[in-house]
């Protein structure tokens, strides 16, 4: 698995990959109960999105549902990094090559340290919410909130695992990269100046989805 450590600011950065956007292989018959739910759920959500990108359905809830669902993928897609660092035992990290490789791994271990933080803040967030939307059961149709806790649940969860599977058990590997400095340079540029610039990076690296995700994280300086 390749990380990029993304420049999106002055001494900021963000880790970015496109790891596949499949559900995971089924668990084992002796898996937890928590890896066999998450298995189940992460199944769930890849057939609503499946129905909401095709548009099924018909009148306004349904437009709405398919809406709130494409958004929702969007925002889990950002996620997948430390997603797919959950049962990886080695990754490299390419990152500008502007830095040293010691300041990249110091970078790394931040970016997963704080994130660990804030998925399991989130995590335990997430239960009581879903816990308490549970009284809309009561409400005919489907409880598109509860589908809401439940899948950001989720989300919080992998990603939790994620950063602690990446700090204590993936070996990395450091490589640096000059297309990851010129990106770096580009945080200030006006979007549209840069735009075919950043999308010939993305080319170069080959991640395609990297230019929405730069220009949604990037932060000029002030």
């Amino acid at each position: 698995m390749i990380v990029y450590l993304v420049p999106v600011g002055k001494s900021r950065f963000e880790l970015y990959a496109e790891p596949p956007d499949e559900p995971s292989a089924l668990p084992s018959r002796d898996a937890g109960f928590v890896q066999r739910w998450s298995h189940a759920a992460t199944v769930q959500w890849h057939a609503l999105v499946d129905t909401a990108r095709r548009g099924e359905g018909s009148g306004r809830l349904a437009r709405w549902r398919n809406a709130v669902i494409r958004r929702l993928a969007e925002t889990i897609a950002e996620q997948r990094t430390l997603w797919g660092l959950r049962e990886r035992a080695s990754a490299t990290v390419l990152f500008p090559s502007t830095l040293t490789a010691d300041s990249a791994r110091a970078t790394l271990n931040v970016s997963l340290m704080q994130a660990r933080r804030h998925h399991g803040w989130w995590l335990i967030v997430d239960v009581i919410l879903l816990v308490g939307s549970a009284v809309l059961a009561l409400v005919p149709g489907p409880n598109l909130i509860a589908y809401y806790f439940l899948f950001r649940l989720v989300g919080h969860l992998q990603s939790w695992r994620g950063a602690g599977h990446g700090l204590q058990e993936v070996a990395w590997q450091f490589e640096a990269n000059q297309s990851l400095a010129e990106l770096a340079s580009l945080v200030d540029v006006p979007r549209a100046a840069r735009a075919s610039r950043v999308a010939a990076i993305a080319a170069r690296l080959n991640v395609p989805r990297l230019s929405a995700f730069f220009d949604r994280a990037a932060v000029p300086s002030s």
